[in-house]
């Protein structure tokens, strides 16, 4: 084993907690509220990446988390100038639990990016898998017990069940691949793309209208994430080439001037 098993124990912890705590904020706040606020991933990513994994941000990844969240933002006042905001139960309780779950997120996503470069990908899926449903199973039999006795099984009651088990395994299994490519803050960017794809069901789906400012968002927040994953250029990487260049250049006129010398030199 490449780490101590207690080191996927408390990532499995972490990743639980975070999902439990963004679900409960759907019942307490509205989904406009819980896509702004879930942002909050994204600085912390930064921050806890740069402390721990020594990541080095330039001008231009900042400028594309700036235009990331500028796309988001314009998400929300989608939702608000379309009338689509439902305030919710408890929008105080719920926009903290937005808050906390999306600080889970960024320890988790920052961890799981630092096993995934030192350990097995293999092993790390399988052990937060594993310790994952564990404590799901405990969490579920103590705060849902009332919610799973309400429950009539049956097939439209388990298909759902299984696509979401499906979709969470496809997502987990591509995650350690983008976080060991990529890194965990182009992850974080990227997942701020599922709004625009839930816009996308609601339309093709079921043949909902939206609001004109979803597209723009769209396009946004596409041009983020390429402006955040271009390379930019070193200045010291940069003075080196000059330096390259400008040898190249003398030793061409130097090989030039010599050979010319010769061809003069040479008898006719």
């Amino acid at each position: 084993m490449e780490a101590k098993w207690y080191h996927y124990l408390l990532l499995a912890l972490v990743d639980v907690e975070g999902n439990f705590l963004v679900v409960k904020a759907y019942q307490n706040t509205s989904m406009t509220s819980v896509m702004l606020l879930d942002c909050w991933a994204i600085p912390c990513v930064l921050v806890l990446t740069w402390i721990f994994l020594k990541t080095k941000y330039r001008l231009m990844n900042i400028s594309g988390v700036v235009i990331c969240i500028a796309g988001v933002v314009m998400v929300v006042f989608s939702d608000v100038h379309a009338g689509d905001r439902a305030g919710g139960s408890n929008p105080v309780k719920g926009d903290f639990l937005v808050i906390a779950g999306a600080t889970l997120y960024a320890v988790s996503n920052v961890s799981q990016e630092f096993l995934v470069k030192k350990a097995d990908r293999v092993e790390l899926m399988a052990f937060v898998g594993l310790f994952g449903a564990i404590i799901g199973a405990i969490q579920i039999s103590i705060f849902e017990r009332d919610a799973l006795k309400a429950i009539h099984w049956s097939t439209g009651a388990v298909l759902p069940f299984l696509g979401i088990a499906l979709g969470v395994f496809l997502f987990y299994s591509l995650l350690t691949v983008l976080l060991k490519t990529n890194g965990s803050a182009m992850f974080t960017l990227s997942l701020l793309t599922s709004d625009m794809w839930a816009v996308l069901i609601r339309i093709f789906a079921y043949h909902e209208k939206v609001d004109w400012l979803y597209y723009l968002a769209f396009a946004t927040t596409a041009i983020g994430l390429i402006i955040y994953s271009m390379k930019e250029k070193d200045p010291e990487e940069q003075r080196g080439g000059e330096v390259v260049n400008e040898q190249r250049k003398l030793f061409d006129a130097e090989n030039g001037q010599s050979l010319r010398d010769s061809l003069i030199g040479a008898p006719t």
